[in-house]
């Protein structure tokens, strides 16, 4: 690891604890404000400099907290996944206190302060940690702190991940040169570098290359100090994900479908219904304008109901806003309408048409902001959607599934997704499956969280097609 790596790293400590401490004096002086003093008179006397001396004490504990959620790990953060740990971290430290106080009996009414501490802490902590990875970030790009690396690979995902490597500095990497075998011009190569100058990694982004060849990349890394990375085939990443079991003392091992199970059910489930209702209330005037706008439009129905695939390949009656003509579901199937019409996702199972013309004036731009799909969260409410989870796809799409393709059925579909942010519409039917079926294997309620966030990013991002 560079040393201004552990720079950033150790910066961290303080940085937090600063923010936490800005964030009790700061909920301090917001329950002073006149207009809260007026709606709600103070009945607690705790001087300031008692008052800062707890607070202080305080952020000190809550430290432990966030280095229990893992937010000193000596590695790359980005704030997007950190935000998750924080809100734990915070939580756990405000409930900390609230028992504190709770047992020691001492005479502090103020749910206000307390209240506004956690929140502001998420935020004042959050924060700071923007202002330090934009600074790495600036940093890295000018190539300040990044990692050389030789790339080893001759595949499509070499190309993929060299590509992002190149499109995005701030990720860390510089790559120096690439080979599509680790042999001896390679090797003779990345000696004479490493004698200019430390070479930080060996990337081996192609899964196929044999065991012999990866275990000589292991021991040449060794043997010259060098940082061995690799892109994991299907199986590797399948079998990080195991339950071991005996039968007759014998150790039997079984390859999770998805991390999805148990309380992590439980809890997506309860998050869906949560957030669903809370967004249905803030989001009812425009739902209701929508429909008033559809029906002033054209004619038809306000919602376009029809059959959709879900989880374990049930099928459900799946409803959105209508942003087409009347009927305009029987040209997906109309020879004429095909073959003057073209579809940009042809050899796939599924149809989109550009410029298509059976949407409608109003459907132009429900589709354009995804407001044709917010009617989406009264099916997450009643459990037949989630939030985040693959696209749910229609009956004759599903029907043309390769085998590989049937593994998005395995857990329920949702509004948002893997794919949806990456690419939205744009991505070929393959992309997006292979997307769909990277969450279903690496499920955590912390990337359901990124996801959600990047959303809103994604809806107003350009997209090739409606």
């Amino acid at each position: 690891m560079k040393r201004i790596e552990l720079l950033f790293a150790s910066i961290l400590v303080p940085i937090d604890y600063l923010m936490i401490a800005l964030a009790g004096i700061a909920a301090y002086y917001l329950r002073f404000e006149e207009t809260l003093i007026g709606i709600r008179p103070i009945v607690f006397i705790v001087p300031f400099d008692t008052y800062l001396t707890i607070v202080l004490v305080v952020a000190l504990g809550w430290i432990l907290f966030f280095a229990l959620a893992g937010l000193y790990n000596i590695r790359r953060h980005k704030l997007i996944d950190d935000i998750s740990s924080i809100f734990l971290a915070c939580s756990t430290g405000i409930l900390a206190v609230i028992v504190y106080l709770f047992f020691s009996r001492e005479l502090f009414t103020s749910r206000f302060i307390v209240i506004a501490s956690w929140i502001l802490a998420v935020i004042f902590v959050a924060f700071g940690r923007l202002i330090i990875y934009s600074i790495q970030n600036l940093l890295l790009q000018y190539g300040i702190g990044s990692k050389r690396i030789f790339i080893i690979g001759n595949d499509n995902i070499t190309e993929v991940i060299s590509a992002e490597l190149h499109r995005e500095p701030k990720l860390g990497y510089v790559i120096i040169d690439r080979f599509p075998r680790f042999d001896d011009e390679a090797k003779k190569k990345i000696l004479e570098i490493n004698d200019l100058s430390p070479v930080d990694e060996i990337f081996q982004t192609d899964s196929d290359i044999s065991r012999k060849e990866s275990l000589e990349m292991i021991n040449f890394c060794n043997e010259n100090h060098i940082t061995f990375r690799y892109a994991a085939g299907p199986f590797e990443a399948r079998a990080t994900r195991v339950n071991i079991d005996t039968i007759a003392e014998i150790p039997v091992i079984e390859i999770k479908k998805t991390p999805l199970e148990g309380w992590g059910k439980i809890a997506k489930r309860t998050f869906d219904i949560i957030i669903s209702a809370l967004l249905i209330i803030i989001l009812s005037p425009i739902l209701l304008l929508t429909a008033i706008a559809i029906k002033l439009d054209s004619a038809g129905p306000i919602f376009f109901k029809y059959k959709r695939v879900g989880e374990k390949g049930k099928p459900f009656t799946y409803f959105k806003f209508r942003s087409m003509i009347k009927n305009a579901h029987q040209y997906r199937f109309n020879e004429k309408f095909l073959k003057t019409h073209q579809n940009l996702r042809e050899g796939s199972p599924m149809m989109k048409f550009k410029d298509d013309p059976r949407i409608t004036r109003v459907g132009k731009i429900i589709r354009r902001w995804s407001i044709d799909e917010l009617s989406e969260l009264f099916l997450v409410f009643v459990g037949t959607l989630s939030l985040v989870g693959p696209r749910a796809h229609e009956i004759e799409e599903v029907a043309k599934y390769e085998k590989k393709h049937k593994r998005i059925l395995d857990i329920k579909p949702g509004i948002t997704g893997l794919a949806q942010i990456s690419g939205r519409s744009d991505l070929n039917f393959g992309e997006e499956a292979k997307l769909d079926i990277f969450y279903i294997e690496n499920w955590s309620f912390k990337l359901d969280l990124k996801i959600l966030l990047k959303t809103p990013l994604a809806v107003i991002r350009k997209r090739e097609t409606l």
